[in-house]
């Protein structure tokens, strides 16, 4: 049986043709049903050159408007709506999809799912996810990545509770270690925003091991990683920076110091398995966690491989129940109602 995943496909930086190369490779290797979203025309002058007279399940849903990367969100939302965001959120809103995929301007897409979706109790600002590797093979929730460049420390309080569930039951780690990324491992370490979250962290019930540093990202010392959306997404950018200087710089090794024919297979099998474990596009994009709905929102310079995994990421979370999940077990917790809360209108719009 297919499952039904809208895409949004004028959100990247070169769409829409990576998102309509994504859609036809996702079609080919999964069993769904792409609803690409955008100016019907172009969409399916694209598909017939792409498909010749290949029968997939693809349908278009006409959107007229598109939201760029560096509009502010807040503006976006308002004055956009028949964007090709708000029509696919609308389609899993109204349960005719079961996810949403997005390579566009993250604080719009946080906006407008907040927005159509509708936030989880107790939730002031949805969280953008991303699992990092590590050396010691178990995988790292870091939130936020980039859907909130300000945070007050109640939005931490949240990210850590939501990250810890996803660790739990996503990536099925019994008691989650959660820590809070800072300058410094003392609690006396870090900034204003920092010193009052810690509090509020330690009273919470679940595992927290205090501050962690960056180098902490990735020696697996910690499962759940929490931090403003401004250090999250510096972090992740540089994380994949690394990872690039990393591989190139291993290439070129590899090519000057391999010379028997089987020694450079063996080193070449490698290399691919080190390559695909640094490479974002194989990871598909970021679940926004804390919305009644699945969203994954990835790079605006996502390609077709990196499409092609959000769908995929798309599919297995809506597939498992996963948003079901979290929600019911985020209903069952206590949770404080903050005198000032976060508005839908006031997301950051320009963390890509």
């Amino acid at each position: 049986m297919l499952i039904d995943i809208a895409l949004d496909a004028v959100g990247s930086d070169k769409a829409p043709e990576p998102e309509v190369r994504g859609a036809i490779l996702a079609c080919r290797a999964l069993p769904v049903h792409v609803h690409l979203i955008g100016p019907e025309p172009e969409l399916r002058d694209l598909l017939d050159d792409y498909l010749q007279d290949e029968d997939l399940p693809i349908t278009i849903h006409h959107a007229t408007e598109r939201i760029g990367m560096s509009e502010k969100a807040a503006h976006a939302v308002r004055s956009k709506r028949d964007s090709s965001m708000r029509v696919g959120l609308k389609l899993v809103h109204e349960r005719k999809v079961s996810g949403f995929v997005t390579a566009g301007n993250t604080g719009a897409a946080m906006a407008t799912a907040k927005m159509v979706l509708g936030a989880l109790p107790g939730v002031d600002r949805p969280a953008l996810a991303a699992v990092m590797p590590t050396s010691k093979g178990n995988p790292c929730v870091l939130l936020d990545v980039g859907a909130n460049v300000d945070c007050k420390a109640h939005n931490l309080e949240q990210f850590a509770v939501m990250g810890e569930m996803y660790a739990r039951s996503v990536l099925k780690v019994r008691q989650p270690r959660v820590g809070m990324l800072s300058i410094g491992e003392e609690e006396t370490k870090g900034n204003e925003l920092t010193h009052e979250a810690f509090a509020l962290l330690k009273a919470l019930p679940i595992q927290f091991i205090g501050n962690v540093e960056g180098r902490d990202i990735f020696n697996g010392s910690a499962d759940v990683i929490v931090c403003d959306g401004f250090v999250g997404n510096v972090a992740l950018k540089t994380s994949e920076g690394i990872g690039r200087f990393v591989r190139d710089a291993l290439r070129e090794s590899l090519k000057s110091t391999v010379t028997a024919q089987v020694g450079a297979l063996l080193s070449r099998r490698a290399f691919n398995n080190f390559r695909r474990r640094l490479d974002y596009t194989e990871y598909g994009g970021a679940p926004l966690l804390g919305v009644r709905g699945v969203c994954i929102i990835g790079h605006g310079s996502s390609n077709d491989n990196a499409i092609y995994n959000g769908i995929r990421v798309a599919h297995e979370f809506a597939r498992a129940g996963t948003n079901q999940r979290i929600e019911q077990e985020f209903a069952g917790r206590p949770h404080r109602r903050h005198a000032a809360r976060d508005d839908v209108a006031q997301p950051d719009a320009t963390v890509q």
